[in-house]
């Protein structure tokens, strides 16, 4: 899908701060300097067997050095607490559907709609299967984590507003964020079009976007082995990415290559952080969710890895009628409510799942009650895998950690030192009968329901140093599997631009990489306009046009496909596109499915396909209707980059009235949705932001453990008035970057801040 927004809840849902008054009126903290924000760690008397290093650079990104792995995490657990607690309260009274707590009775349906979704159904057998190290790690983690909620004086600004208090976090806790975090892409569609299934041509609508979203060209040939809820999952769920990496042959260091950049909910703080670490078993430099104690993109002395999300098909719904009569369970919940009554709802459970159909925000979407069955309401350990990542050291290694990862379904690309580039499919896929899904709902007992064991990492197709010496990955299908790797994805625009740049024989460097990451071509939007503007010769529209309308036609001619904010032809092609959308769907389409087919993924491509179809005199007409509007626009805006927009915030900017204090810039914007400088936006011809694309960058180059370079959209500190809040802006603007070495004198060369966390004197 293409429309986002930001990370937690919606506008609709802040509303009732307002209602509470004075809570909304809790003034900004005061701006704090990075050596104010550190000195509010508690270092001392803390329970560590040894002391523990921590060097901080001056963009307040920590390198961890601990003698203990145990140490080791219960440091990390204090420095996500110091960077992110705000951020990881928001997510776990999300995961836990807890959002009425903080904002009132208008969030109850949407709890009620998480309650039953059950994010950490799974958590308490995920937690009892654990191998022992890994529950070591996570209840050291966790202990760091309250050990800072316990004993730092000011909590973030969050709690304040929001009502929050000191609470402890748990291993289940970690475990359900996780699941959260882990949320099928695939919903975000099957929640768009529920309501299409009431109408009688919905078996043609399905099948052609079962069509559409399956033709995709895959990464590799395996030669060898409802609205607030669909919100937060788009911008807390991994939902989409660039990764690449060329092989040493390509490389003019002599080393494999990797560049990532995870693509999410634009938002302030940032859903990424950035940390090193090392102790006895880890020695690492990456990208980490907060709260989550794992590197899922970066690299170890030996290895470098990162994914994209690969769309994975690994949740069915089921017409619940069959399910219901052979029994269900029920239990009753409680749902605290913030300034209201209590709230309660009733969950009935199913052994495939729970009833979806009875969530509030989805109930009257279809008259099929159905239930949903996902793997991740099954146990997994995704977190174990990514451990044994971080501390693999060749490919067998790699590939073999990802047994136990289920979800979210990970497209994973490998590169090490040796001069080897892999790629993985991280994922548990169910084995089903049937190829294509004949419905979105379907028969419990019908062939193309049934679950025949699973596929994992070990057994599904990879691939290690294909002979085009280079492997990407961009949401696009990942290879031919034994059973459904998935039915929505990407459109091509991405990988075809990777593997063009890519394929042309030349050696590239950090900087050719970085360069790439800033790419804004787009192949499908040329073809498009070459289309377009051939139907306008072709009706004598372009021949006769004059005034705005000719400045649009010639500035769409001239235009060399790029979205740069400086290009004043991207603009005039998306304002005659969107009217020639409109003109045509109103035509040929009913306004519903319309309206469903321009926020789906491969718009671009079901729009060539109505035109094609259409009747020449009838396009003819809407062409010129497009023109003239288009027209109209075309002297609104300078440039794509005053209509297409970077507006950062925080959250709490949804609060109407009140919430522009929490608004830190509004900035041109280059890009588009299908560039691979993702910068998505809705189908309109007005002033618009991105609210989902790009947001974190990581290239490496594996000829040396130093040279690992990361940036944010925006900063890596999430206290409100932190001097490292938005610090990186300026960098993600330009194409700058962080270098987070892994060598330890390097790091103590040029991280220059250091403090120790010192342990509880000894008593005897």
């Amino acid at each position: 899908m293409r429309r986002a927004t930001s990370l937690t809840v919606t506008a609709a849902m802040w509303v009732s701060l307002l209602l509470a008054g004075c809570t909304v009126l809790t003034p900004l903290p005061r701006p704090t300097t990075l050596d104010e924000r550190l000195a509010a760690i508690p270092t001392k008397n803390l329970p560590v067997a040894r002391p523990v290093t921590i060097s901080w650079d001056d963009h307040a990104v920590p390198f961890i050095e601990a003698e203990s792995d145990e140490d080791l995490a219960f440091a990390l657990g204090l420095v996500h607490a110091h960077l992110r607690l705000g951020q990881m309260e928001l997510l776990r009274h999300i995961a836990q559907g807890r959002t009425a707590e903080m904002v009132g009775p208008i969030a109850t349906d949407v709890d009620r709609s998480l309650r039953i979704m059950n994010f950490g159904r799974a958590a308490g057998e995920i937690e009892a299967a654990l191998p022992p190290a890994t529950r070591a790690w996570l209840a050291a983690f966790v202990r760091g984590v309250n050990h800072y909620i316990a004993n730092v004086r000011e909590l973030p600004h969050e709690f304040a507003v929001l009502g929050l208090k000191r609470e402890k976090w748990t291993v289940r806790d970690l475990l359900t964020v996780g699941r959260l975090a882990a949320s099928d892409v695939n919903w975000l569609i099957w929640f768009a079009v529920l309501e299409l299934r009431k109408r009688p041509d919905w078996p043609e609508i399905w099948a052609r976007l079962v069509r559409e979203g399956g033709d995709s060209m895959t990464s590799f040939t395996a030669n060898t082995e409802s609205a607030a809820l669909r919100e937060m999952i788009l911008g807390t769920g991994k939902v989409g990415s660039n990764s690449w990496v060329i092989s040493a042959a390509h490389s003019k260091s002599g080393a494999p290559l990797m560049a990532n950049d995870p693509h999410l909910g634009v938002q302030l703080p940032n859903l990424w952080l950035i940390a090193g670490i090392k102790s006895p078993s880890y020695h690492a430099v990456g990208l980490m969710i907060p709260g989550f104690p794992v590197i899922a993109v970066g690299r170890n002395p030996t290895i470098a890895w990162g994914g994209t999300n690969m769309r994975a098909a690994v949740s069915d719904l089921y017409d619940a009628t069959k399910l219901i009569a052979r029994g269900t369970t029920e239990r009753t919940e409680k749902i605290a409510v913030r300034w209201w009554l209590d709230s309660s709802v009733t969950v009935r459970e199913t052994p495939l799942g729970p009833v979806l159909s009875d969530a509030p925000v989805l109930k009257d979407k279809t008259t099929t009650p159905f239930v949903m069955h996902w793997e991740g309401h099954q146990v997994s350990d995704e977190i174990t895998a990514l451990l044994e990542v971080s501390r693999a050291k060749s490919f067998a290694e790699f590939r073999a950690a990802f047994k136990s990862f289920a979800v979210s379904g990970q497209n994973m690309l490998y590169a090490d030192k040796a001069g080897n580039i892999g790629e993985v499919m991280a994922v548990r896929l169910p084995g089903r009968g049937q190829a294509t899904p004949p419905d979105l709902i379907l028969d419990p007992d019908g062939p193309a329901a049934q679950w025949h064991g699973a596929f994992d990492a070990t057994t599904l197709p990879a691939v290690l140093n294909p002979p085009a010496g280079f492997l990407a990955s961009a949401n696009n299908r990942p290879a031919k599997t034994p059973v459904p790797a998935g039915y929505f994805f990407s459109p091509d625009d991405r990988i075809k631009r990777i593997g063009t740049l890519l394929g042309g024989g030349k050696r590239f460097g950090l900087d050719d990489f970085k360069a790439m990451q800033l790419d804004a071509y787009m192949p499908s939007a040329v073809a498009l306009r070459d289309l377009l503007v051939g139907k306008l010769d072709a009706a004598g529209l372009a021949a006769v046009a004059e005034g705005p309308e000719r400045a649009l036609i010639d500035a769409m001619r001239a235009w060399d496909g790029t979205w740069p904010a400086s290009s004043r032809g991207a603009l005039a092609y998306e304002l005659f596109r969107v009217h020639v959308e409109r003109a045509v769907y109103a035509r040929r389409l009913d306004p519903a499915v319309a309206a469903m087919y321009v926020n789906f993924a491969r718009s671009t491509e079901i729009l060539r396909d109505e035109i094609e179809r259409s009747d020449p005199a009838a396009l003819a007409a809407d062409l010129k209707t497009a023109l003239g509007l288009a027209a109209e626009r075309f002297d609104a805006f300078k440039d794509w980059g005053e209509m297409h927009r970077l507006v950062l915030e925080h959250p709490f900017a949804n609060i109407p009235v009140l919430g522009s204090k929490y608004r830190f810039g509004d900035l041109r914007a280059s890009g588009n949705s299908d560039t691979l400088m993702k910068t998505a936006h809705a189908s309109t011809d007005q002033r618009h932001s991105t609210r989902y694309g790009s947001q974190a960058r990581h290239v490496s180059d594996l000829a040396d453990m130093d040279e690992n370079y990361f940036v944010l959209l925006g900063g890596q500190d999430g206290w409100l008035g932190s001097a490292n809040f938005i610090d990186q802006m300026p960098l993600w603007q330009d194409g700058g970057y962080i270098r987070v070495p892994l060598r330890p004198e390097t790091v103590h060369a040029e991280f220059r801040r250091r403090m120790v966390l010192e342990p509880r004197p000894a008593t005897y």
